[in-house]
């Protein structure tokens, strides 16, 4: 992205050599280190810096010796795909000690090193930074003791420090997401969904811990993406008399015909008096008030273990890239930072300003502050609270606004994981905002036909988990039906419309809006979710759906790589889905580790295969063993799979051996992540509002019925960056090449460098859009609860 005044600045400008960057993961491992570790050995390599690892932490650091190794290109290849970290970590009693520091710092002075990358929790990135601020009087002790020379001191004056948050339990203020935490919620997930079977089963309870020391997060998220009965977290404890009215709801919805109970609990959940919950108190309460099967889970290291998300892969390799960069524009002045996450960007902010205040929630937690500690922890786990007591608890008739809307909602285009969570969102949000909720099946070929209902609360119970699209999807276009539909609308007095769907339903939108002039009915708020595997819609960076498909995608390449390890060198050329849109294969790339991705956007003719082969040949003769190439299945319509298969087969004759693999619809299918179940529940319950609130605006009281005919009536809610953002779908027809059906810009493209940089290829990189520093503000504004984390 181009500056203000519009230059570009690219990272050959920032040289790393003569610089010693050392890399550590400290404190708990979470999943994702690795690939972090990676991203920060490979980076600097690239710059020219030297790069070392310290084995076990801290520990590593004080005792020095073989615990501090120069690390080279190949020491990080097939790590990216491992859970845990591969270079140790352990909890040092001795580094809290003035002696301890002294020993680590003569350690690395012995190196050279004078550029830190710490990857671990609160604790190990404040320690990293008493360390920075003690160092000049370290050295000074060290030069007085006759340990290192006079001009050692003045060579390596200053410590430079930059931070990223290796942590499951997604505990530290200033980011939106910590490595491991979406790894983590897949673990928590994938037993919820397991359990939930068993459960239904034998119309069981089930009380389920989960881990995050004393937050709750991992509780709230999990508990939103399975639809959980109960949660209870530290940071909002249950009010005076939950027990009775936890029981109440269990009883309530067993009455419904609802044949299982799921309750999350935090391991650190308290009550008002920061007494502690504990699973076999609630077990006993449940067995004691209504004498239900009650199971107790406690699910443990289970969460920390296992291989890395595709997202947490993507956030670390992002992060590592840029801790490199950070440390290549420090000066001495420069306070020490850590690499965050806010929204869809990178952004850097002061270490200790995000330590404080992730020590102000505990203390507010202390001071049974509750509601300031929620406020502290951020936007994004305030939304999700706010949202969790939205779709768990109904609001009983009496409470109801009555508001006389009728709302439908559809499925437009192919079907894509998260879009059941969507739509049970829409519907109980519709519900308690006091509108009627009608289910349209089969997108605008069931409108047409009048395959229109309504849709109760206890209608989409258990659909967060659903893949697919449980109401029936088509691509159906409206424009040939729209006498039909509007009839329809008439005949069911539809006043507004939410469409889930991908590029089919923008063109849907638009189609609806241009026919306004011509039907009286289409003139009502109308509002559009982007869901589809291929991430093509304009207006917003990700949609519902694709960090599943990703998933898969990754999941895959793993298993395929694997097959290949023992046998002779190998290099598979896999096609991925995306129709003309090369996001599935591009960031599927970045986290698979991929060689190279081929894609419609980047036009590449056949010099840059022969280079592409060329540069693996290279790396084959090496100890790289296998090789990995994706591509985008519209990328060039003569280099097919098939063509780009048998080159590699030939010029790779003697070095490698080739084989293919088409991925298909199983890109499409499955249980949705974490990430689409929470993503397309909070945006579609803000979809949900927006309705209302244009409902109310738009409706004539002389006339008794809604009329909405401008622009900013008929939306597409995207995430934009930082924010979640409502933009006129007329808006949007600029941004948009309607024949490859993608958007004209999209930024992901921005990924492609650091999965060249990362596979060894040299390259350019703009970093006039990298994080730059800034300061934790308390309360961001408005909307940037978009976190791309959930």
């Amino acid at each position: 992205m181009a500056q203000p005044d519009g230059k570009k600045i690219f990272f050959e400008n920032l040289s790393g050599a003569g610089k010693a960057i050392a890399v550590l993961t400290s404190g708990g491992d979470a999943q994702g280190m690795n690939a972090a570790v990676r991203a920060v050995v490979r980076m600097g390599l690239y710059v020219g810096a030297k790069v070392y690892f310290i084995h076990e932490g801290y520990q590593g650091m004080v005792d020095g010796g073989e615990n501090i190794k120069e690390a080279t290109w190949e020491s990080v290849s097939s790590m990216l795909q491992v859970g845990g970290t591969v270079i140790g970590s352990a909890r040092c009693k001795e580094f809290r000690s003035h002696e301890g520091r002294l020993k680590a710092a003569h350690n690395l002075v012995q190196h050279g090193i004078t550029n830190l990358c710490v990857i671990g929790g609160d604790g190990s990135l404040t320690g990293a930074n008493l360390f920075r601020e003690e160092w000049s009087g370290l050295l000074g002790e060290l030069a007085e003791q006759g340990l290192i020379e006079a001009d050692a001191v003045q060579k390596y004056s200053a410590l430079h420090i930059v931070g990223m948050v290796g942590s499951i339990d997604n505990d530290f203020c200033g980011t939106d997401m910590t490595i491991g935490t979406d790894s983590a919620l897949h673990r928590i997930i994938e037993v919820v969904d397991a359990i939930m079977t068993t459960a239904q089963s034998h119309q069981r309870t089930f009380v389920l811990e989960v881990m995050g020391r004393h937050c709750g997060y991992l509780a709230l998220v999990s508990a939103l993406a399975c639809g959980a009965d109960w949660v209870l977290i530290p940071e909002m404890p249950p009010e005076d008399g939950w027990e009775e009215k936890m029981c109440e709801k269990l009883s309530a919805n067993r009455a419904g015909m609802k044949r299982l109970n799921i309750i999350i609990v935090a391991e650190g959940a308290i009550d008002r008096s920061n007494t502690p919950i504990t699973t076999d108190y609630i077990k006993d309460l449940v067995v004691k008030c209504l004498g239900f099967d009650t199971r107790v889970t406690i699910l443990g290291h289970v969460q920390r273990g296992g291989t890395p998300s595709a997202f947490d892969r993507i956030l670390a390799s992002r992060m590592g890239v840029e801790a490199v960069l950070a440390l290549l524009e420090t000066t001495a002045n420069t306070p020490a930072c850590v690499v965050s996450l806010c929204g869809n960007q990178s952004v850097r902010l002061p270490l200790m300003e995000c330590v404080q205040m992730t020590q102000e929630v505990q203390r507010a937690m202390d001071g049974k502050r509750f509601e300031e500690a929620v406020k502290l922890r951020g936007r994004s786990f305030e939304n999700n609270l706010r949202t969790y007591k939205l779709l768990a608890h109904r609001k009983p008739e009496s409470e109801l606004p009555v508001s006389n809307f009728n709302v439908a909602v559809l499925n437009v285009g192919a079907p894509a994981a998260g879009m059941n969570a969507a739509v049970r969102s829409a519907v109980r949000v519709g519900i308690s905002e006091g509108h009627k909720m009608f289910a349209v099946s089969d997108g605008f070929e069931g409108f047409y036909k009048g395959q229109i209902k309504e849709i109760k609360w206890a209608d989409v119970g258990g659909w967060t988990g659903q893949g697919g699209s449980l109401l029936g999807t088509k691509r159906t276009l409206p424009a040939k039906h729209i006498d039909k539909i509007a009839e329809q609308m008439r005949k069911h007095n539809i006043n507004a419309l939410l469409i889930v769907g991908g590029f089919e339903a923008f063109e849907s939108l638009l189609q609806l809006y241009e026919a306004r002039s011509a039907y009286e009915e289409l003139c009502i708020p109308m509002c559009m979710l982007p869901a589809t595997i291929s991430n093509n819609v304009p207006g917003t960076d990700l949609s519902i759906g694709a960090d599943t498909a990703l998933n898969a995608i990754v999941e895959t390449c793993d298993r395929i790589k694997q097959s290949a390890s023992g046998t002779k060198r190998r290099v598979f050329i896999i096609e991925t889905m995306g129709g003309y849109c090369g996001y599935l294969a591009s960031v599927g790339g970045l986290a698979a580790g991929a060689d190279a991705a081929y894609i419609y956007e980047e036009p590449f003719d056949i010099r840059d295969l022969q280079a592409n082969v060329e540069h693996l040949t290279e790396k084959m003769k090496t100890s790289i063993q296998r090789g990995l190439v994706l591509r985008n299945e519209n990328c060039n319509e003569n280099y097919t799979t098939d063509f780009i298969y048998q080159l590699y087969s030939e010029e790779g004759r003697g070095v490698f051996d080739s084989r293919k693999n088409v991925l298909g619809h199983m890109q499409q299918g499955g249980a949705p992540s974490p990430f689409d179940r929470n993503f397309g529940t909070k945006i579609s319950a803000k979809a949900m509002q927006w309705v209302s609130k244009k409902l109310l605006e738009t409706f004539r009281q002389d006339e008794g019925r809604v009329f909405a005919n401008t622009e900013d009536s008929c939306c597409l809610l995207g995430m934009r960056r930082r924010a979640l953002v409502f933009q006129p779908v007329v808006q949007l027809k600029d941004e948009t090449d309607f024949v490859h059906r993608i958007p004209k810009e999209q930024w992901w493209l921005k990924l492609r460098p650091l999965m060249k940089i990362l596979a060894k290829y040299k390259t350019t990189f703009d970093v006039s859009d990298s994080g730059q520093l800034e300061h934790v503000v308390r309360n961001r504004p408005k909307e940037s609860d978009a976190s791309v984390a959930m």
